[in-house]
């Protein structure tokens, strides 16, 4: 049966086990059980770890970084053996839509900084859509594959900017890929994930490797902090 996608309608099930469909049985469980949470399921997933290491391209990279750090998008500054959490809430934003914050805080020396957001459900339902940031200014297309060995690979598609009348591709040449890798080590009983964004020309920007154990709890009973939503909220999608 093809989910309800209209905004407000009820969630039957996760926005990721939707996109992914059956390919969603072969990630690893504990996997599975992270990529269920949303409104159906009544769970917040707090992970909580240590980043062993995050990286930064050369220095033309810098300006881009320290201008995305303003809106909470990227990590301005490289680090090893930094902690962070990530915090994956599910809430009904402004326009009636099933949303989960993928909000990442690194706590680098000086201060904290987040690394912003939020997805939902495309309105055909057979992609997410990542919007970045503290105003959704900018908004990526995620698709969802499982590999052979259970763990989990997603790649960004087409990035767009959008602010006011303005709803433009990035190009290529400021535009970038990210690969995201998330796997469960059973050994260790930990996640393991693996960032990189890379630019078509220039090569790669920035990324971050590490792994986090996860909690969960009853949405209805924690609710969405003050702070974790965004200021601002896109209705384009």
């Amino acid at each position: 049966m093809t989910p309800d996608t209209r905004p407000g309608a009820p969630a039957t099930t996760s926005m990721f086990r939707t996109v992914m469909g059956d390919d969603f049985d072969r990630l690893h469980p504990q996997l599975r059980r992270r990529f269920s949470v949303g409104l159906a399921i009544g769970e917040v997933c707090t992970g909580r770890g240590v980043m062993d290491r995050i990286w930064h391209g050369g220095t033309f990279v810098k300006p881009f970084l320290a201008l995305g750090t303003t809106r909470n998008i990227l990590v301005p500054r490289p680090g090893r053996n930094v902690p962070f959490v990530i915090e994956n809430v599910p809430y009904v934003d402004t326009y009636g839509r099933e949303t989960v914050t993928f909000v990442r805080t690194f706590h680098l020396p000086g201060r904290p900084r987040r690394f912003d957001a939020q997805m939902v459900l495309s309105p055909k339902g057979d992609r997410i859509l990542d919007y970045l940031g503290t105003h959704q200014h900018l908004a990526s297309e995620l698709h969802f594959h499982a590999e052979p060995d259970g763990s989990l690979l997603i790649r960004s598609g087409e990035h767009r900017f959008r602010e006011g009348v303005v709803d433009a591709r990035v190009p290529e040449l400021v535009g970038a890929t990210a690969e995201v890798r998330e796997s469960y080590d059973d050994g260790a009983g930990r996640f393991r994930i693996r960032v990189r964004v890379v630019n078509r020309y220039f090569g790669p920007l920035f990324g971050y490797e590490g792994s986090f154990e996860a909690t969960y709890t009853d949405v209805a009973a924690c609710g969405v902090r003050p702070g974790l939503r965004p200021v601002r909220e896109e209705v384009r999608a």
